[in-house]
C-alpha cells in the first residue's frame, strides 16, 4: 500500500503574535507583507527569480493602491492581488465572519420585486403541450420552480412556487433579451446579479452563471451522456457508475481528508466491479486538493511499476513551527492517534533547531521515496483520469502518482499548477478581521521538474470543439476503441 503521512496535509489556524490595536488596511498590508516575506516557504524562490528591483517596483504600487482603497472589501482584494506576484495558489486573504453574519446582504423589505402578469395555470397548460427543447417552460433550481417565457423581445423568468418566504408566485426572477447576450438574475435576497453566462445543454438543463436549472415542463427523454455528467459535476461526494459492461465511472470531487472515509467506502463496495471490468473512467475536475491519503485506497488499482515521489522540505521558523505544538497539544482534533505525539514532538525539536533553513523531516533523508507494492491488479486494464485547471494541490500530487503507470492515460486540459510551493497555514491579522494563508513547505522538484505556474498537461488533450458534458462519453470511446 502507498502510504503517506497526512500529517502535513492539515489546514489549522493560530492566532496572531502581533499585539498591535491600532488597524488599517496600510497596518494591515503592512503586517501581511512582513508576515509573508519573514515565513513563506516561496517567497526567496520568488524573489531570486524575479529579482529584487520588480519586487520593490510591485511594492511601490500596491502600497499606493493599498491607500486608496475605500474599503474592507477593496483593502482585501487589493492584499490578494498584491500576493499574486508570489503566484497563483497556496495563499489567502479571507475576512473573519461573525457566526451571525449573512453571507449575503439582509433583505431590503421595501424593494419593488416586478410582478409578471401571466396565468399560471394557464402557462402551466401551455409549457406542457410545447414541442420545442427551447428555453421556455418550467424549469427547478433549489429552492424555486421558474416559468421562462418570451415576451416580445425580452425572455422574463417568474416564480411559480419558491421555498423562500421573500420570493411569492408571478415575481421577476430573471429576466434577458432575447439574442441571450445580457440579462439580470436576482439571488435570494433580491439583489440583481448580471448574466454573465447562459447556455442550453441538451434538451433539459439551463445553466445561468453559477446555477444550472433542470427542466420540469415540456418532459423530454432523458439524454444519458448529459445527466452522467451533472451527476457527476455537481457531486458533493464520491461514486461509481456503470456506464456499460466494459466500462465504470469514479468521480471524486475533493481528496478533503473528510471525505477520504467515502472515498475508501465507494472502493470497497465496490471492489468486485472494479478488479473485474476493463476499463476506469475517473472524474477529478475541479478537484482542488485536500489530503494526500485520501487517494490511498485507489492507487493500488492504477499501479504497474515502483511509484516515485519526490518529497518537500519544511521551512523552519518560529511561527510556522507553531503548527507542530498545535498538532502535539490537539492531535485528536486532528484525528491524529496517540502514538503519532512522539514524532510532532521530534519533529518540532528538529525544526527548532533549524530556524531559517528548510528542513526535511524523514527519518532516512532522501529526496525522492519510492513506493513498490506485492502486486500488479489485472483489472482495470486502462484508466483514463479526466482533469482541468480546477485540480491543484493534491489532485495534482495524485496525478503525478497515477501518470507513472502503464495503465494510465489524462485526458483534458493543464491543471492549475499549485503544488510546489504548499501546505497551508492560517493565522489571524492582528485585529482578527481577516486571515491570512501562507505556504510551508518547498519540493524537491524544484527547479528541474516545477508544476507551479505550469500544471500538469494531459495525454489527451480536449479541445474546446468538445464541451465539457461529452468529455465522459469522449475518454469512454477512446477506452473502448478496438
Amino acid at each position: 500500500m502507498l502510504k503517506i503521512k497526512t500529517l502535513f496535509l492539515i489546514f489549522i489556524t493560530s492566532t496572531s503574535f502581533s499585539s498591535a490595536q491600532n488597524c488599517n488596511c496600510e497596518s494591515n498590508y503592512q503586517w501581511v507583507k512582513k508576515t509573508f516575506e519573514e515565513n513563506d516557504a516561496g517567497y526567496q524562490y520568488v524573489i531570486d527569480k524575479k529579482g529584487l528591483p520588480a519586487y520593490q517596483a510591485h511594492n511601490d504600487d500596491f502600497l499606493k493602491r493599498i491607500k486608496n482603497a475605500k474599503s474592507d472589501t477593496e483593502c482585501y482584494q487589493t492584499i490578494y492581488d498584491w500576493l499574486k506576484f508570489f503566484r497563483s495558489g497556496h495563499f489567502s486573504v479571507s475576512k473573519i465572519e461573525n457566526k451571525a453574519t449573512e453571507a449575503l446582504p439582509a433583505v431590503n423589505e421595501n424593494t419593488k420585486t416586478e410582478l409578471v402578469k401571466i396565468d399560471l395555470e394557464k402557462f402551466k397548460k401551455e409549457a406542457a403541450s410545447k414541442n420545442d427543447s427551447d428555453i421556455e417552460g418550467i424549469w427547478e433550481v433549489e429552492p424555486y420552480t421558474i416559468g421562462i417565457k418570451k415576451f416580445g423581445e425580452v425572455y422574463k423568468g417568474f416564480i411559480i412556487q419558491s421555498g423562500a418566504e421573500n420570493w411569492k408566485p408571478n415575481e421577476l426572477k430573471l429576466t434577458f433579451n432575447a439574442d441571450k447576450t445580457k440579462g439580470t438574475y436576482y439571488l435570494r435576497n433580491k439583489t440583481g446579479q448580471e448574466i454573465h453566462d447562459m447556455r442550453l445543454v441538451g434538451k433539459n438543463y439551463l445553466e445561468i452563471n453559477d446555477f444550472t436549472l433542470k427542466r420540469v415542463s415540456p418532459k423530454f427523454e432523458k439524454e444519458e451522456g448529459i445527466e452522467t455528467y451533472y451527476e457527476a459535476i455537481m457531486a458533493q461526494k464520491p461514486f461509481l457508475k456503470q456506464l456499460n459492461k466494459t466500462t465504470l465511472l469514479l468521480r471524486i470531487p475533493s481528496f478533503n481528508g473528510a471525505l477520504k472515509k467515502d472515498i475508501d467506502s465507494v472502493i470497497t463496495a465496490n471492489k468486485s466491479k472494479i478488479e473485474s471490468t476493463e476499463n476506469l473512467i475517473i472524474d477529478i475536475r475541479y478537484n482542488g486538493g485536500g489530503s494526500d491519503n485520501s487517494f490511498a485506497k485507489i492507487i493500488p488499482y492504477l499501479y504497474t511499476n515502483p511509484i516515485r515521489s519526490v518529497r518537500t522540505q519544511l521551512y523552519s521558523t518560529k511561527l510556522n513551527n507553531q503548527r507542530m505544538l498545535d498538532f502535539y497539544d490537539n492531535y485528536q482534533k486532528y484525528g491524529m492517534q496517540a502514538d503519532e505525539r512522539e514524532y510532532l514532538k521530534k519533529a518540532y525539536d528538529k525544526l527548532s533547531k533549524n530556524l531559517g533553513k528548510f528542513v526535511s523531516l524523514q527519518d532516512d533523508g532522501k529526496i525522492v521515496g519510492i513506493t513498490k507494492m506485492d502486486k500488479i491488479s489485472p483489472y482495470p486494464k486502462n484508466v483514463g483520469i479526466i482533469i482541468n485547471n480546477g485540480n491543484g494541490s493534491t489532485a495534482e500530487e495524485f496525478l503525478l502518482a497515477a501518470k507513472q503507470s502503464k495503465k494510465v492515460k489524462l485526458f483534458g486540459t493543464t491543471t492549475a499548477g499549485v503544488l510546489d510551493i504548499s501546505n497551508m497555514y492560517f493565522v489571524n491579522s492582528p485585529c482578527n478581521e481577516f486571515k491570512l494563508g501562507y505556504a510551508l513547505s518547498k519540493s524537491f522538484r524544484i527547479p528541474d521538474m516545477a508544476i507551479d505556474e505550469k500544471g500538469i498537461q494531459p495525454d489527451y488533450f480536449i479541445d474546446k470543439t468538445i464541451p465539457d458534458y461529452q468529455w465522459i462519453d469522449f475518454v469512454n470511446d477512446v477506452l473502448n476503441e478496438k
